[in-house]
């Protein structure tokens, strides 16, 4: 069960724990708060909720989902994939059914980590996650251009069409929040990434421009009051929940718990390249139930792993999971200290973190490989997926990926190869193996992929013309696996040769193939003599039977 697998990975963790390793650890976690704190306070906004939401968020998760990860790198909090998400679901059905919604998703999320299903998450290509993510990007990016311009424009359903709107014109921009959104863009594109690690750009960007709107006195929005609580007024209630229209929840639901699982193994993918420690996938799906439970009755939006802060925390020596929980401790400190000031921030600046965030979340090495490479299908997948992202509903493009995974899936496996060869007797005598005859009316198929329903047309239309062939060899040494379909197909090979007075007959099969061709009844039909270990030891016995049939039938052997 996953809580004894979690007890060893605690203990494995604190093996040879000591004073040097905390002071990383503290170290680790100050650094990665400096950079949550502003991507807290920005994606609560983005989200449809309030900046004191977000950083609630990134205060619990850290504390909840960090302190039961499945591995001690992992960091979790709002996130610009799941605000795009949420801000989508807010517009929708209010910021109740975003915490319904999140709830719901968190008991699904915990059920599949018990159920131990993490490893099915992962069954999607990267086209696809590629395509998803340089869609969310886009909506967050287009989210934000009211926050930077200092507008309010009409919502719309989608944001492509909100992208259009701004075409349209209409509306005059706020150019001192341009200027103040701008700022932080400049600042976090010119930050050189060796001090970054010590002083993050977002962080000094919306200092600055915060500055620079106090100072002057400019009229911009700004995010307004901090409550100096985690309890905040509005939050989820068992009484506010709408039971009698939970089943409109089903579609925001699915959304988030597939949002959420795909981006915490994700993150976890990429944090166990950087340090070789491998992440318990369904630990850290319990661990995301449980926190995006628990969130929601705090007045917080759905969490997340991220990866930027994960990293930032294993670049920074971060040992164990105590990192998660110091920069969630350092960010509760922060509310009650700094709430004052935070409270000052101009939307145009969070505008500004977020543009430059939406930018980066882009995986632009895999989209340059994907399209430098001309690899069609991913092509044709990615660029599906992120218009299905910006144009669609964001439960229907993940419906849509979905679909183009198993297609995309589909594609790759049904490619059976059968590559069908007459012996050369001179050949084989060349390598050493004897034979009994002179005869070429034996054929060696080379089959290579699994033989299933979606790839017998292939394997039908390979054998479609035998001609004369007296015996034929199938050489599954390449087929993983057969299905009942595959089964018929032989079946059916088998009845044609036979009614020629020819045979069929198996070399190479793996166990688990034989297991099946047994239980199939191709074994009884064909007989346990044609079943062979190798080729070889098939293409001699049936050298010997193409012979003696051309005697039989008093035909001269070829030469």
């Amino acid at each position: 069960m996953p809580h004894r697998s979690f007890l060893r990975l605690l203990r494995d963790e604190f093996h040879g724990y000591n004073s040097a390793k905390f002071r990383q650890d503290v170290l680790a976690g100050l650094t990665v708060a400096a950079v949550a704190l502003p991507l807290a306070l920005a994606f609560g906004v983005a989200s449809g909720a309030t900046a004191s939401a977000g950083l609630v968020t990134a205060i619990l998760a850290g504390l909840v989902i960090g302190g039961l990860s499945g591995a001690p790198y992992q960091i979790s909090g709002p996130t610009g994939a799941m605000s795009a998400v949420l801000i989508v679901l807010a517009g929708k059905y209010g910021l109740t059914g975003v915490w319904v919604a999140g709830a719901l998703a968190g008991a699904l999320l915990l059920v599949i980590g018990l159920l131990r299903l993490g490893r099915f998450i992962a069954f999607i290509p990267a086209p696809v996650i590629s395509g998803f993510t340089s869609g969310i990007a886009l909506i967050i990016f287009i989210g934000q251009i009211d926050n930077l311009l200092g507008v309010t424009t009409p919502a719309t359903e989608s944001a492509a069409l909100k992208l259009l709107g701004y075409a349209r014109g209409g509306f005059t921009p706020n150019w001192q929040a341009v200027g103040v959104g701008l700022l932080v863009v400049v600042t976090m594109a010119v930050w050189p990434k060796r001090w970054a690690g010590r002083f993050p750009a977002s962080l000094l960007g919306i200092i600055l421009a915060t500055l620079l709107a106090v100072v002057t006195g400019w009229p911009v929005a700004a995010i307004g009051d901090i409550p100096r609580t985690l309890l905040l007024a509005d939050r989820l209630a068992l009484s506010g929940i709408p039971w009698d229209r939970l089943t409109e929840f089903i579609a925001p639901t699915l959304t988030i718990t597939a949002l959420g699982a795909v981006e915490s193994l994700l993150c976890g993918a990429v944090a166990s390249n950087m340090t070789g420690i491998r992440l318990q996938a369904n630990q850290e799906l319990v661990a995301q139930g449980l926190g995006n439970v628990l969130i929601p009755f705090f007045g917080g939006v759905p969490a997340t792993a991220a990866i930027a802060r994960t990293s930032v925390g294993i670049r920074s020596g971060g040992q164990t999971r105590l990192v998660s929980v110091i920069h969630a401790l350092a960010l509760l400190a922060s509310m009650f200290i700094l709430a004052p000031v935070m409270s000052r921030i101009p939307l145009a600046a969070l505008a500004g973190v977020l543009m430059v965030t939406a930018w980066r979340m882009n995986e632009w090495e895999a989209i340059g490989y994907i399209f430098g490479r001309r690899f069609k299908t991913a092509m044709v997948t990615f660029a599906i997926t992120l218009l299905a992202t910006i144009t669609l509903d964001l439960t229907q493009a993940i419906v849509i990926g979905a679909f183009l995974s198993g297609a995309v899936f589909l594609n790759q496996i049904a490619s059976l190869s059968v590559d069908v060869q007459v012996v050369d007797v001179e050949r084989l005598r060349q390598r050493g193996i004897e034979t009994a005859g002179r005869c070429r009316h034996v054929q060696v198929a080379y089959l290579t992929g699994p033989l299933f329903f979606a790839a017998t047309g292939a394997f039908n239309e390979a054998f479609a013309k035998l001609g004369d062939t007296h015996a034929l060899i199938l050489s599954m040494r390449g087929v993983p696996l057969v299905d009942t379909s595959g089964l018929q197909v032989m079946l059916a090979l088998h009845e044609r040769l036979t009614h020629k007075g020819g045979r069929l007959m198996v070399a190479g099969a793996s166990e688990a193939v034989r297991r099946m061709l047994e239980r199939g009844g191709l074994r009884e039909a064909i007989g346990d003599s044609h079943f062979f270990w190798s080729a070889d030891q098939a293409i001699v016995a049936a050298e010997r039977f193409d012979c003696r049939h051309c005697a039989a039938e008093g035909r001269p052997r070829p030469s």
